[in-house]
């Protein structure tokens, strides 16, 4: 898709939160979002959004200056996002599971002007701005839990205080819309800077094209909305059709899931649930899983990692709705490669989702025939500027029209693609390369295995050989020998973890991507 096709579909002047806010006008006293404090509806969110903008141009902050949005998912997370967007003011959301040190990064290195953050997390915001030099004017802060320092005010008093601002910022389509950062797999997070027009593309075509996704539709995703995954779910992909979204400020437990699912009045339970393989396989092993007739679920999606064949196959058993796996990035906002609804192939990532081509590519830079394992490369309109402040990654992800994704896919004869793991994480044994992900995925339909992560350890030959971790179900025993055995059974021999170590817990980001490179640290520190 063209610049000027975009161009041609948007118009030259095209601001996102303007945009969510003209399909809702018709839509005034319908609930946008529930959380635990009560509702919102789009009357109300379009009037605070305009309130908000007006409150951050009162207190000094300028066109494209950045502002932090450190937030647990609340109604106030929308309100606080799009009235940035609308003032044209940069919002900067990230991850609410971090420390101060890297607070204090963020900070220092999106010269945020001001910060929107949670009553709780307000003492580790705090401890982040006296570690380092920051440009912070102002703070506000929603769902205050104590008495507010006099640097503070309170985000319902900040709101109130300001007339609704009339006229949105006058941005373009391609005008920086917001930053993500990276969720941190491997060291310092990124800062990716996505365009206004980005989540048009991601609500239009995957959203609308490949989820079907109606008015009539309540969404509740467990992947927070300062993820790009999150954001699309809760936020961009349900305003664009009128839907309504359920939020939730805590972590994505089975109990917390199930509790929203299940005990939300009849007409607020989600039609639609976003998760991701490890929040699936943990609700699967939960001794309390409601039964299909206690939700009103009629789809999930799932991205984030692979989804194992036999997790989408036991979730379709159990509930009769499909899990309709994809995998997006940050990079590209959302979803790209997808299964269908009513069409999926489960151990499969699916088909390109239209409005994106995609490319596998070999080490010379070639396309590889079908049945080759080759680097994942993206092309469409969603896909972010540039890392920003960091030219060398910039250039190495972004070529062109065409963005890097650092996975390794197989395309099989029927145009579906299968994962091979992250090209950094493949692994090479005897000369044939080795993806970890199908060693993981074998060894978790043992009836014993929770989890499990793959890594390559040097023998003392200074030769690479496979190593696993696994984590077994509670009450569950397995040896050593018995998961061999049971692997050597199901694949290639050479595929066979040569060692396998048990232990209580994987390492994840946020998200619940397993974070093999600090299961290789504990190796090299051995």
């Amino acid at each position: 898709m063209t610049t000027e096709h975009q161009t041609q579909v948007l118009g030259e002047s095209f601001n996102f939160a303007q945009h969510l806010m003209a399909l809702n006008a018709g839509r005034a006293s319908k609930i946008a979002f529930i959380d635990e404090t009560g509702s919102l509806n789009y009357g109300d969110l379009a009037d605070r959004i305009k309130r908000f903008a007006a409150g951050l141009q009162a207190a000094g902050i300028r066109r494209e200056e950045r502002v932090l949005l450190l937030m647990q998912d609340c109604c106030d997370w929308p309100v606080a996002f799009l009235g940035s967007m609308y003032a044209g003011i940069v919002p900067v959301a990230v991850n609410t599971l971090l420390t101060a040190d890297d607070y204090a990064y963020m900070l220092a290195h999106s010269r945020a002007q001001a910060v929107m953050v949670s009553g709780a997390l307000l003492p580790t915001l705090q401890a982040a701005m006296a570690q380092a030099p920051h440009e912070v004017k102002k703070i506000i802060v929603s769902n205050a839990v104590a008495s507010l320092p006099e640097s503070a005010v309170a985000m319902h008093d900040f709101i109130a205080k300001h007339d609704a601002q009339t006229q949105a910022a006058h941005t373009r389509p391609d005008d920086p819309g917001f930053w993500l950062y990276s969720s941190g797999s491997t060291g310092r997070p990124k800062r990716t800077l996505h365009t206004h027009a980005n989540p048009y593309w991601t609500a239009e075509l995957y959203g609308k094209g490949i989820l079907g996704l109606t008015e009539k539709d309540v969404c509740f995703s467990a992947a927070k909305l300062f993820f790009a995954y999150g954001l699309g779910n809760g936020l961009s992909f349900p305003l664009s059709v009128g839907a309504t979204v359920v939020l939730m400020a805590e972590r994505p437990t089975p109990d917390a899931t199930f509790k929203r699912w299940t005990d939300l009045r009849p007409g607020h339970q989600p039609t639609i649930f976003f998760g991701a393989p490890t929040g699936f396989a943990g609700m699967l092993a939960s001794p309390h899983l409601p039964a299909k007739n206690a939700v009103s679920l009629r789809m999930c999606s799932s991205a984030g990692e692979a989804l194992p064949a036999e997790l989408g196959e036991k979730f379709k058993k159990h509930f009769g709705v499909d899990i309709v796996d994809g995998i997006g990035s940050t990079e590209m906002l959302h979803v790209y490669l997808s299964n269908l609804p009513g069409k999926v192939r489960y151990g499969t990532t699916g088909w390109p989702v239209p409005g994106y081509e995609i490319e596998l590519r070999g080490d010379d830079g070639q396309a590889v025939p079908d049945g080759e394992t080759g680097d994942l490369y993206i092309k469409g309109p969603s896909a972010a500027v540039m890392y920003w402040g960091n030219r060398e990654k910039s250039r190495e992800t972004f070529q062109g029209a065409w963005t890097k994704s650092g996975d390794k896919y197989v395309r099989n004869t029927d145009g579906t693609y299968t994962y091979s793991g992250r090209s950094d994480d493949m692994l090479k044994v005897s000369g044939i390369y080795v993806s970890p992900f199908e060693v993981e995925s074998t060894l978790v339909q043992h009836a014993a295995v929770l989890e499990a992560a793959v890594i390559g350890v040097n023998d003392a030959d200074g030769l690479t050989k496979t190593k696993a971790y696994v984590v077994l179900k509670a009450g569950q025993s397995a040896t050593e020998a018995e998961l061999k055995a049971f692997v050597k059974d199901r694949l290639a021999p050479y595929k066979y973890p040569r060692s396998i170590e048990f232990i209580a817990e994987l390492p994840k980001t946020a998200t619940g991507k397993i974070q093999r490179f600090k299961l290789r640290d504990l190796e090299i520190h051995k």
